[in-house]
């Protein structure tokens, strides 16, 4: 971190190499090889090769695997059911929303209803209620003769 002063001479020290220990592989160990017994005893077969040799043993079958199970097919009826219930369930739902709908309809009309009653006896009344007040009519002259409200005043 400081530089050193330059009265000083460096020392040397020794240095040690330290070389890793290498791990011998691991060697992996064959299982053991346990004997089975085939179900039944197979039978000795013999084979005379093409130039007179007779070889002798066992004959190997290949080995067979497990038929699998076939799925039961899904009858028609159980898939029509399972659709109709889908279908039910869908008719359902749109008809509460339907009603729900219609319910809310209804009492928008109801009270536009009431609105425009309110607003219509509200008119009458003031035409009814309006004329008491006023009881002249309107006056028009015409060549010297008044006329007021259907009757001649000469």
């Amino acid at each position: 971190m400081y530089p050193e002063h330059p009265s000083r001479v460096p020392v040397q020290r020794a240095v040690e190499v330290h070389q890793p220990t290498p791990y011998p592989p691991a060697v992996p160990v064959p299982a053991p090889l346990v004997p089975v017994q085939p179900n039944t005893v197979p039978t000795v077969a013999s084979i005379v090769m093409p130039d007179g040799r007779i070889v002798t043993g066992y004959a190997v079958d290949p080995a067979r695997t497990e038929p699998v199970a076939a799925k039961p097919a899904v009858s028609r009826t159980a898939v029509n059911v399972a659709l109709g219930g889908v279908g039910f369930l869908a008719v359902s739902g749109g008809l509460l929303l339907l009603t729900s709908f219609i319910a809310a309809l209804t009492a928008f009309i109801s009270q536009l209803i009431i609105l425009a009653a309110v607003i219509f006896g509200g008119w009458i009344a003031v035409q009814i209620l309006g004329t008491h007040g006023h009881q002249g009519g309107t006056t028009v002259n015409i060549r010297r003769a008044v006329f007021k409200r259907n009757h001649f005043h000469g």
